[in-house]
């Protein structure tokens, strides 16, 4: 399973991040605006937020899928599980479908948005993470320093974002959301966000949060990493969740003071 596979790594780099966004890069702490139920059973691979409803994706063989979720209920109001062939993983919308991908398929999937009805797929090569969209780009990661850029409507790639903090390579790059001009990004196995500047590559920011789940759920061997985040641009509202998370959380970013 990815967790057991790179768990370790990806502890190393959080605190390769940490201190390189002590030395130069802001780091944001976070406060606690709202707290909403999310189903403790859900993967979470991918989120946004669009229309008052909350979309994510789920993965795992055997229990991925693309669903439609009540934000202040957590309540499924809609669902479409994946062959269990498929270790679902990111989605975006765009349009009138959402995009998603598979882990190590190669296989992409269209949905109709009203319906979550599968309608076509795609294939790509690589591994699928997460996907993100600005309205004109479509954002893909790979598990890798670099961000592909898809065409909308054809979903091929186009050109490559290659991801650097301090000049270095920052990899594990999980899922991601398009956010007032920056693609923010869980980096996967941390508590870590990065916020990159599309255009350069550049990490701009950390955003660390860790502690955000209570120590009982983490305690309760059921909660996985952070991933999760979707972004409400009319009301400027950031949420974040988490693999099997029982929480979602609207979050406010509050820059920290350098030490």
């Amino acid at each position: 399973m990815k967790r057991l596979i790179l768990l370790a790594a990806a502890a190393l780099l959080a605190g390769g991040a940490a201190a390189a966004a002590q030395a130069a890069i802001p780091v944001y702490g976070f406060l606690v605006k709202n707290t909403y139920p999310h189903d403790p059973d859900a993967f979470t691979q991918g989120l946004f937020y669009t229309d008052g409803i909350l979309y994510e994706s789920t993965g795992l063989n055997g229990k991925s899928s693309v669903r439609k979720t009540d934000l202040k209920t957590g309540k499924v109001l809609m669902k479409t599980d994946i062959a269990s062939d498929y270790f679902g993983e990111g989605i975006t919308d765009v349009g009138n479908t959402i995009v998603g991908l598979t882990w190590t398929s190669h296989v992409g999937f269209v949905f109709d948005k009203a319906t979550l009805k599968m309608k076509q797929t795609f294939s790509y090569p690589g591994e699928g993470w997460g996907l993100a969209n600005n309205g004109s780009d479509v954002f893909m990661s790979d598990g890798s320093a670099v961000i592909r850029v898809l065409n909308p409507k054809t979903l091929a790639e186009v050109r490559r974002i290659q991801v650097t903090a301090e000049g270095k390579p920052i990899d594990r790059l999980n899922e991601m959301e398009w956010v007032d001009g920056e693609l923010y990004a869980n980096v996967w196995g941390s508590d870590v966000i990065a916020r990159i500047d599309p255009a350069s590559g550049k990490v701009v920011g950390w955003i660390d949060l860790a502690g955000l789940l209570d120590e009982k759920s983490r305690a309760s061997g059921t909660a996985d990493v952070l991933n999760g985040i979707a972004y409400d641009g009319k009301k400027k509202r950031l949420f974040v969740t988490g693999k099997l998370w029982p929480k979602l959380f609207e979050i406010e970013l509050v820059r920290r003071q350098p030490r």
